[in-house]
């Protein structure tokens, strides 16, 4: 197999870049990277090199990363949904405790009467102004059931909550791992109109940015309490600051701070932390190194945000090509019958498409020749020709 050169932009776990394989290389140039790591570094400056066919974000969101401009360059996005999953549930759980209860407030509390002598009397006059309520019997709107939304709305049955379920585009497996209690709601206005806890995760697109806003708050219960662990842009800020100041939204539990959020009130922030775990920092780098080594190598396509999934496994011929390019039509005619001309016998023939673009992977029994491949190169609509081994 080929040595790979591979570039970190963040800090890496060792955890996965310990698994590559004999032949990877972590270089410090990115000028002769075949790959890129990376976790919160923003990309979009970034000349990308000729030599650069992958990017493998350790983490779920991909919002740092110039999607179109790779996709047009026929360099393949990875990222590693899932992989944080566990943690960010967590970190779900304890802000509802700490909204349910005013476990924040009891502490500064503390804090601040830190040089009383007489605390332990003081706190027993005082708890009764942090009083709160258990989240047992609440009823608990989960928008958007992927990984992490499930594991939300497993966890809260499991605590005894009565969980709602909006997501009208639910994968089958999640499907199947949602516990039964979860009531699947087919329309998002039963979130809102019935809830007492909302919790947000579903990605940032244009149809979902600022999608918690005035209208939707109106829906809601008085004193409704909102989380928001997903993206900064679900929630649109100023209708939230006035719905927080009326009292229409008992708390806002944010993950994201900004110049509007911190000055909000009865708002509680923690400093995007969803993922912040050692065990969640690993995971992402094992599944990212995974999905990386097994592209450059194989071929093969898991968890791309910008090209069409695709696993043929381990090439078993003399040699395997891998073509990305425009989801157009006659693509595959014009590769087999060049492939034909330069009397190549295509073993196996392998096509994905998605959106705009399509994946194209061949096993043929001889090597290709440069004039062919030249050729392969040449098609209108072709972004990149890549000989996998």
């Amino acid at each position: 197999m080929k040595d790979r050169r591979i570039y970190c932009f963040n800090k890496i776990s060792p955890v996965g870049t310990d698994l590559f394989r004999k032949g990877y290389e972590l270089t410090e140039e990115l000028s002769d990277a075949h790959g890129i790591l990376v976790r919160s570094a923003n990309l979009f400056e970034t000349e990308l090199p000729g030599s650069l066919r992958a990017i493998a974000r350790a983490g779920a969101g991909v919002n740092n990363i110039p999607i179109d401009k790779c996709s047009e360059q026929g360099v393949v996005v990875f990222n590693t949904p899932g992989a944080n999953a566990n943690a960010v549930k967590e970190l779900v759980v304890a802000a509802m405790l700490l909204c349910a209860r005013d476990i924040t407030g009891g502490m500064k509390w503390v804090e601040k009467n830190s040089d009383d002598p007489d605390i332990a009397k003081s706190v027993e006059k005082a708890k009764k102004d942090f009083a709160g309520h258990e989240i047992k019997g609440k009823k608990l709107g989960v928008i958007g059931l992927g990984a992490i939304g499930v594991l939300v709305a497993n966890t809260a049955v499991s605590l005894g909550m009565e969980v709602y379920g909006y997501d009208p585009y639910i994968s089958i497996g999640a499907a199947w791992n949602l516990k039964r209690e979860v009531k699947h709601s087919e329309k998002i206005e039963e979130l809102y109109e019935n809830c007492d806890f909302i919790t947000v995760h579903v990605p940032a697109t244009a149809d979902t940015k600022g999608m918690i806003n005035k209208a939707a708050i109106d829906m809601m219960k008085d004193g409704v309490n909102i989380l928001n662990f997903a993206r900064d842009v679900l929630i649109n800020d100023d209708d939230m600051a006035e719905a927080l100041a009326s009292g229409k939204v008992h708390r806002y539990i944010t993950d994201f701070a900004n110049p509007k959020t911190v000055k909000m009130k009865n708002v509680l922030i923690t400093p995007h932390l969803g993922a912040s775990t050692e065990e969640s920092e690993e995971n992402c780098a094992v599944m990212a190194v995974k999905e990386l080594q097994d592209y450059l190598d194989n071929g093969n396509i898991c968890h791309s945000v910008n090209y069409p999934d695709l696993d043929a496994g381990v090439c078993p011929t003399e040699s395997r090509i891998a073509c990305l390019h425009h989801n157009v039509p006659n693509m595959l005619g014009q590769i087999t019958a060049l492939m034909g001309e330069a009397d190549i016998n295509i073993a196996t023939l392998y096509n994905k498409s998605r959106d705009k673009y399509a994946y194209t992977l061949m096993d043929i029994e001889t090597r290709i020749t440069d004039e062919a491949l030249e050729k392969l190169m040449n098609i209108g609509g072709m972004l990149r020709v890549r000989i996998v081994k």
